[in-house]
């Protein structure tokens, strides 16, 4: 019988891949205030992964989604939540004192020892530093086996096989679990179920029923006016007429 899987997927908040990062005027870091922060785009593919397991009929007891950072992470949790995990633990850590990949790594190994998980997703590194160490570092300290920069992740029964990115092609790797796997981009894309119809497929006639005569600016606003007592204010607003 299979080992049921108890899946854990750290997540990280990191500027979005759309904007420009810029240097704060004193030197000492990355501006991020004021700034779009999402889902660090290799941890989308590692949940991705995490609930197509379960849609193989792979035995997944649970998804748990984990991010260590400031209040704000908890909007990354939710969207971890919204493509599959079944919960989140937020792990309070200030926005002034983040933690270093080897902090990371002893935060998710005792994560995983308290929720008994069997297979942790990583992205293979976050769009904000780059480290590419969190994974590898928490493999040694759980002694668990790893596969890195994983393209294709294939179980059966306690036998994970992964096919992963090396230099000049790809390299098969093959253990049981517990393991830990970190995700490169070509493990999966993005499973949006997006199915494209047209008007014409539903029946509906879009032909225009409305025609814009005319838009205009709003008129400028004119400056009030002062009256001295309650008896110059019913004054003017008889002569505005609005009595």
């Amino acid at each position: 019988m299979s080992t049921k899987l108890r899946i854990l997927v750290p997540v990280k908040r990191v500027i979005d891949y759309a904007v420009k990062p810029r240097v704060k005027a004193d030197k000492t870091g990355v501006e991020t205030s004021g700034v779009k922060h999402s889902l660090n785009p290799f941890d989308e593919l590692s949940i991705e992964e995490a609930v197509r397991l379960r849609e193989r009929k792979l035995p997944v007891e649970e998804i748990v989604a984990v991010s260590a950072g400031p209040a704000k992470c908890a909007d990354t949790l939710r969207t971890a939540m919204a493509m599959g995990a079944d919960r989140s633990i937020h792990i309070d850590v200030p926005e002034d004192k983040p933690l270093e990949p080897l902090g990371v790594a002893k935060v998710l190994k005792a994560i995983a020892e308290q929720e008994k998980s069997n297979l942790i997703f990583l992205g293979k590194q976050a769009i904000d530093d780059d480290s590419g160490q969190t994974g590898q570092m928490l493999a040694g300290l759980l002694d668990w086996p790893q596969a890195t920069q994983a393209s294709e992740v294939t179980l059966s029964g306690d036998d994970i096989t992964v096919e992963r990115e090396v230099d000049g092609g790809t390299e098969t790797l093959k253990a049981k679990l517990p393991m830990i796997i970190t995700t490169d981009l070509r493990l999966n894309e993005l499973d949006m179920r997006l199915e494209k119809k047209t008007l014409k497929d539903y029946g509906i006639d879009d032909t225009p029923r409305l025609k814009t005569i005319k838009v205009e600016e709003p008129p400028q606003r004119k400056g009030g006016g002062k009256v001295e007592d309650v008896d110059g204010m019913i004054s003017k607003l008889k002569e505005l007429g609005a009595l």
